[in-house]
């Protein structure tokens, strides 16, 4: 990497590196070239035929039932078609080996689908033969995904397999030994079954991912992430560091419908990070604000570089409910990154591009107008949809295509009035900024296709496949239309001869789709046998252990080894694989350790901490493949680009630890007016951490300012904890009136109940806190037996016999041995109390926010005449 760290890459170079990344850095030309594009375009009409409502009547059901191993299948081959397996390797030709590899690829990625039969007359487990195809096969896979993803990746499956076939071996500790599993066990689950590579991770990909992909390569390719870019720039490009702030904003933007950190930051990066530094940002804060918002973009709702699609199986909620927690904690990290940049510039007093002044208030104001705007306009149209529904309940599907395609023709008519917008030179002498009043009407249609997938997803609450399927064609339709359509409009001589551009755009489009689902699609099957390997040896419990040894029992030190170990493993993998891996390595451990520890969290919370701090590994050195990226294009170093992006990023490091301990800030059991005090608080929490953080409010903060003011951010987030020293939020119940104060308390309230005995594999006395949600039945004889408690009594003390199979409490206490000599008991109860409100602590946080601003703003400059605040 010393290249890049001595000059900025060249365009070509820097659209190298994205192809080598993202889709592939091979192009033959000819014959071969062409079966390429047409494998990648039959792959991409295969996922879209799958996701159509018509799939049951166009597809065969075998094909329907076996699309992941298709789904893998093509993966394979065309990694081995796109990537060069060494550095040696032709760029324009395909070597004979890359044929065997992909093609034997394909065959064995499909051997499920081919012997079907054969495999289900043996029960669904592989025979000596299938167990040596299947080892073949996972080879196969390992070559794809080393030529396609690196090394990092092919080395922890490796691991993992290794684990699984010597695991019993002498040489392993005792802590961390298993029984073993032979060739043939070991290769059904991986292989055969759906535990291993064809396990939820593939499928994931196969019926959602895929979809947003292709959703986000068409939509570019129509244009919107230039027209997203040139919004971004003609908003806050006037702005003192302008460039900055558009950057955050443009990767915002492009980050909500790609899964690619790298992608984002060379696609905004170059336009970008140039204007950066004129304005005065050095290489590598330049570099490390477009990593800063890049990576964030993975955090972003709705796509989460496929994270949220795979939080849906893993966490057992819908995927409204994902988007829905995930998406306030993103807003104001974005928020955040905004405020920190906007520091930056005023600390070096920066200049601004163009001579247009324009207050930062006003111009915030107009943008949170539009987002709001915007998110209102979604939500308002499902009341003219109904009112037709309502009307012609047997034609309104094809009323509302024709009303949608009227609203499109009018939104290019206005499109047509203005210049088509083209890409700008950062390096030009004289740049001119965007005009909004000019240039909005260029790409308001391209708002209509995120406006069907958000309303299929949030009104309709269809699944994340088909609502993506429906944005999917109408983009074909734009596609396909939009230059014959404003050629028409404009006047212009034989408009219908632009089809045929429209055409190859639309051709492109899905091949660049299919292209980008390369990696994906094979992180998501090598990090099944991750998955595979954790369901199969139960090495998760061997990591809680660990993690426990570490911390010595502590809950912060606890959480901050997991953060620590999710950054280690997400070191070098894309988005998809890292959360694959970190989630299903880390949440149990959390989970349980942090029960252990009286700390009982929502699922939800604990996949996005593991998740946040599994991304932050992109950006982290030594790895940190975005900030290699940002330098490859800033000219910058990148390691110290890296260590930037990282102190940028410290607003998302702490809000995981925020959200584990206080679960409002992901919008849980909060009502619209809770959640609406939740986001100003919260946003005001952030900026006050910022300003903390970056050592500067109105002016140079004094040591206790930036003291008082990470009080106060701490005391906004998490305000319970103050009130909790004030007054406890539990009283204690003695166990022995367990029964009576569940028969007493509230329908709908909680209790907890600390739960002690031996563990079922060491023998040794744990302790777990498990939490209690007052059924609606009455009496406590009922609302024991619904919850599925069995008690005794055994010399005064309160006993638990085993739950009641199938209840929430038998899977909670299935860690318990009920069967030794020492008796499973309840150690503990405690009953939610009336505690004052904890918005109380807001009153005195907010007195001393006030102090320290009254007390910065009169030593603070004013700002000179003409300048931009």
């Amino acid at each position: 990497m010393s290249n890049t760290e001595n000059r900025a890459l060249s365009e070509e170079e820097l659209q190298e590196l994205v192809a080598a990344s993202d889709s592939g850095a091979r192009t033959p030309s000819g014959m071969v070239g062409t079966l390429i594009a047409v494998v990648a375009l039959l792959w991409a009409i295969f996922q879209v035929l799958l996701a159509s409502p018509a799939a049951p009547y166009v597809l065969p059901g075998d094909l329907i039932n076996n699309s992941r191993q298709i789904h893998l299948a093509f993966a394979i081959f065309l990694s081995a078609m796109a990537y060069p397996l060494f550095k040696s390797s032709p760029r324009d030709h395909i070597p004979w080996y890359d044929w065997i590899l992909g093609l034997g690829g394909a065959f064995l990625a499909m051997y499920g689908y081919f012997f079907y039969e054969k495999i289900v007359g043996n029960g669904g487990l592989a025979d000596a033969s299938d167990s040596y195809y299947s080892l073949a096969g996972l080879i196969f896979l390992f070559i794809a995904a080393y030529r396609t993803l690196g090394p990092v990746m092919v080395a922890l499956a490796v691991v993992f397999l290794c684990y699984v076939f010597f695991g019993s071996s002498e040489w392993v500790p005792d802590q961390i030994r298993w029984a073993g599993a032979s060739l043939r066990k070991a290769m059904s689950h991986m292989w055969i079954t759906s535990e291993g590579v064809f396990g939820i991770a593939l499928g994931v990909s196969t019926k959602f991912v895929f979809l947003f992909v292709l959703f986000g390569a068409l939509l570019d390719k129509a244009g919107a992430g230039n027209y997203f870019i040139k919004m971004a720039f003609g908003a806050l490009g006037h702005l003192r560091g302008g460039p900055a702030k558009a950057a955050v904003v443009g990767s915002a933007a492009t980050g909500l419908i790609s899964g690619s950190s790298i992608a984002n930051v060379v696609t905004t990066g170059t336009f970008t990070i140039p204007l950066m530094k004129r304005v005065g940002f050095s290489a590598e804060k330049a570099g490390a604000v477009e990593v800063a918002s890049s990576v964030n973009g993975q955090i972003m709702p709705p796509v989460m570089g496929a994270a949220a699609f795979l939080m849906v199986e893993y966490v057992g909620i819908s995927y409204v409910e994902v988007i829905t927690h995930a998406f306030l904690p993103a807003i104001i990290s974005y928020i955040a990154l905004v405020y920190i940049v906007h520091l930056e510039a005023v600390k070096t007093r920066m200049p601004t591009i163009g001579n247009k002044v324009v207050s930062m208030a006003k111009t915030i104001g107009g943008m949170f107008a539009f987002f709001a705007g915007f998110a209102l306009l979604c939500y308002a149209t499902q009341y003219p949809v109904r009112a037709i529904t309502s009307l012609f309940p047997d034609g309104s599907g094809w009323l509302l295509s024709l009303l949608l395609m009227a609203i499109y023709i009018g939104l290019i008519y206005l499109a047509s009035q203005v210049e088509d917008l083209e890409p700008d030179d950062p390096n030009a002498a004289v740049v001119e900024l965007p005009d909004l009043a000019k240039i909005y009407k260029s790409g308001l249609y391209y708002l209509l296709p995120i406006i069907v997938l958000v309303y299929f997803l949030m009104i309709e609450r269809k699944s994340p496949g088909l609502s993506a399927f429906w944005a999917t064609t109408l983009l074909f339709v734009i596609l396909l239309t939009q230059k014959t359509l404003k050629a028409y409009f404009r006047g212009q001589p034989n408009p219908i001869s632009r089809l045929r551009e429209g055409f190859h755009d639309l051709i492109t489009g899905m091949i660049d789709g299919s292209r980008n689902m390369i990696g994906i699609g094979l992180a998501t099957a090598t990090a099944g046998i991750i998955v595979g390997t954790v369901s199969l040896t139960g090495i998760g419990q061997v990591m809680a252990d660990f993690v426990e040894f570490l911390s010595g029992g502590n809950l912060i030190l606890m959480l901050i080894f997991v953060a620590i170990l999710s950054l280690i493993l997400g070191m070098g993998l894309p988005t998809t694989a890292n959360y694959i891996v970190v989630s299903s390595l880390m949440v149990a451990v959390v989970q349980e350790l942090g029960a252990q520890s009286g700390l009982v969290v929502p699922l939800i919370a604990i996949h996005l901490f593991v998740f946040y701090f599994g991304i932050m590994a992109d950006v982290t050195p030594p790895v940190g493949l975005a900030s290699f990226a940002a330098a490859a294009v800033s000219g910058g170093d990148a390691i110290r680009t890296g260590f930037t992006a990282f102190f940028y990023s410290l607003r998302t490091v702490a809000l995981p630890f925020v959200f584990i301990f206080n679960t409002d800030l992901l919008l849980i059991d909060v009502t619209w007016a809770q959640g609406i005090m939740v986001f100003i608080v919260a946003t005001i929490g952030i900026l006050v951490f910022t300003a903390a953080t970056m050592g500067w409010y109105f002016t140079k903060n004094r040591v206790w300012e930036t003291v008082a003011l990470l009080v106060i951010a701490f005391a906004l987030f998490r305000p319970g904890f103050f009130m909790n020293y004030i007054q406890s939020p539990y009283d204690q119940v003695e166990p022995a009136s367990f029964a009576q104060a569940l028969g007493d308390a509230p329908a709908g309230s909680q209790m907890r109940v600390v739960i002690s005995g031996p563990d079922f594999d060491t023998l040794e006395v744990k302790e777990l806190t498990v939490p209690v949600n007052v059924p609606e039945t009455d009496g406590a004889d009922a609302r024991l037996n619904e919850l599925g408690f069995v008690l005794a009594e055994l010399d005064g003390e309160q006993v638990l016999d085993e739950p009641m199979f199938g209840t929430d409490l038998s899977d909670a206490l299935a860690g318990f041995d009920f069967y030794g000599d020492d008796p499973v008991q309840i150690a503990s109860v405690q009953v939610a109390a009336d505690q004052l409100p904890k918005e109380l602590m807001f009153i005195p946080a907010f007195l001393l926010l006030g102090l320290i601003t009254f007390l910065q703003m009169r030593r603070a400059e004013p700002v000179m005449e003409g300048e931009v605040a």
